[in-house]
């Protein structure tokens, strides 16, 4: 058993005895219900309570998980999973119990693979630095392989003055934005880490981003987020290892063809010049779409993949705080409340990446069209909540089978966004109760709204393909009725909400991770099409990183 590593000292959440290892076992207790108001440094007595033991018998004990039960607002709960060591003969008489709650627990190890033997001529290439790209380099950095990351953006020094100049009302830069640059677009997307996935790689995962600047609860939080005023320091750190672990960076540097020779890379053209490499992490992000344009055109097989697509609704954030917590008190002791709802049906309506006390954003990258996201800093202060609203769209309604149909769908109704935001990026607004009585709303009307560049009143049937409007109208009043009437009461939509995922997948082999067509070439990530948040982004980086580790042994130091 690994304990050591298991239960860190410095964790603030974690509680240590001096003891012999070999004379503990780990069980994990499940469902342990705290108050809300209790300090989470009353868990031990809490621990030793629902076991029934002394705090001599609990030698070490560690958070694996903690949630928020709001389903009674007027008393609220944590609900943690914990590991905790206690000595064999204290285990064998709690798992006698039969206590569903309680069961053995043995951390999962995490795999690094034993290097390969393969020499490795030329370092290699990330393609991306955002969260595919960052894990996979960092992974690489410190196994010894000195990648070199390529991004086709600035360092976040240069991204942050960029985007304060656009939401000024500045003209638009194609290649530093809020989409590309370093970290990506999750470096000023929220930050939410959570995924659906679990296991020892998003465990790694989580703790990277602890060791770059993240909270320790990060690791066990049920909806970790970073806060986008954390991103830019915590992607700096990140870069400031890999290139203590003998990587590079090349900013402003355009991926913009591949050098294939009979089905293996040899290199990679760029926008500053020609990279020989035969490994490459492909981790351009999902809206890189002059790059999907080049792989089509290089013979790599593309295809079509469902997406999500929809408008934003946008509340104050008091509202939503009354609702989920009931008492105010609560407030103060958790901050601003989020939510996530579903209105289930033939087609149904999700919320997705909840900002609370958030501000909407533009998601754009290239002229001439509009599209939301939102975003919101750790302090989750703004007086507003917003949410995605997103309902899927199937390749069969792309309109086309071309492998880039779904592109082409986004940029037509981001055109027509854009045409309606006057040319200028301003945002289409409409009041919910006006979107669901299909009345236009009051042109002269100023609406509060926390996109900083300005709103423009519009029907926003426009923005979104008729099946899409149509799920939302039907969808809308079933969230409101889940909430008695406190969801769409002063809420405000605007749109659309069309990048939350890739309606492209750049194929891949199952087993190795690379392109069928192109060895030594491995699609990551959202933008491939193989991921949907920054953590299982990150996760998929890091598995094709692990597949270079096992084929090749690492590079000489220069």
């Amino acid at each position: 058993m690994d304990s050591p590593k298991l239960f860190r000292k410095p964790a603030h959440h974690a509680h240590m005895l001096m003891h012999d290892d070999s004379l503990a076992m780990t069980l994990r207790l499940a469902n342990l219900r705290r108050p809300v108001e209790e300090p989470e440094g009353e868990l031990p007595q809490a621990i030793v309570d629902r076991l029934g033991i002394t705090p001599q018998d609990l030698l070490r004990w560690r958070i694996l998980r903690k949630s928020l039960d709001a389903r009674a607002r007027n008393r609220l709960e944590f609900v943690y999973t914990v590991a905790v060591e206690v000595a064999p003969e204290t285990a064998a008489r709690l798992l006698a119990r039969g206590d569903r709650d309680v069961s053995s627990y043995e951390a999962p190890p995490f795999e690094d693979p034993e290097p390969g033997r393969e020499p490795l001529s030329d370092p290699p290439v990330v393609v991306g630095t955002g969260p595919a790209g960052l894990l996979a380099g960092y992974y690489l950095a410190v196994r010894g392989y000195r990648p070199l990351l390529i991004e086709r953006g600035q360092p976040v020094k240069d991204r942050v003055p960029a985007i304060r100049l656009f939401d000024a009302g500045g003209p638009l830069d194609e290649e530093n934005n809020y989409l590309f640059g370093e970290g990506g677009a999750g470096t000023f997307s929220d930050g939410k880490l959570t995924c659906r996935q679990s296991g020892p790689d998003v465990t790694w995962v989580l703790e990277r981003f602890v060791e770059c600047g993240g909270r320790p609860a990060l690791v066990y939080e049920h909806r970790p987020h970073l806060g986008s005023n954390r991103l830019p320091l915590i992607v700096r750190n990140f870069r400031r290892k890999i290139e203590e672990a003998g990587g590079d960076y090349r900013f402003g540097c355009r991926l913009e063809e591949l050098d294939i020779q009979s089905g293996r890379l040899r290199g990679v053209f760029t926008s500053s010049g020609y990279i020989r490499t035969t490994q490459v992490v492909l981790a351009i992000g999902h809206s890189a779409r002059d790059t999907y344009r080049m792989l089509l055109a290089a013979g790599l097989p593309l295809s079509q993949k469902a997406f999500q697509l929809g408008l934003r609704i946008e509340q104050p954030q008091d509202q939503i705080n009354r609702h989920k917590y009931g008492r105010p008190e609560y407030q103060e002791l958790l901050g601003a409340a989020d939510y996530s709802l579903v209105a289930r049906g033939q087609r149904s309506l999700y919320t997705f990446c909840m900002c609370a006390g958030g501000t909407i954003i533009p998601s754009v990258s290239e002229p001439g069209g509009f599209c939301t996201n939102g975003m919101s800093t750790s302090r989750h202060d703004t007086g507003f909540a917003n949410s995605g609203l997103v309902v899927t769209l199937e390749p069969s309604e792309f309109g086309g089978d071309h492998p880039l149909a779904g592109v082409e769908l986004q940029r037509r109704y981001e055109a027509i966004a854009y045409e309606i935001g006057r040319r200028d990026y301003l945002c289409p607004i409409q009041p919910a109760e006006d979107f669901l009585r299909q009345r236009p709303p009051d042109p002269r009307a100023t609406y509060d709204c926390s996109y900083r560049r300005g709103v423009v009143p519009a029907e926003l049937d426009a923005v979104l393909p008729p099946v899409i409007i149509d799920a939302i109208r039907k969808g809308l009043p079933i969230l409101d009725r889940k909430w008695r009437g406190d969801f769409l009461r002063n809420a405000m939509l605007v749109g659309p909400e069309m990048r939350g995922s890739s309606p492209v997948r750049i194929d891949r082999d199952r087993a190795t991770l690379q392109s069928p067509a192109c060895r030594g070439l491995y699609p990551v990530g959202e933008g491939a099409g193989y991921a949907g948040g920054i953590v299982s982004a990150a996760v998929d980086g890091l598995r094709a990183a692990k597949h270079i580790v096992r084929q090749f042994a690492p590079l000489a130091p220069p």
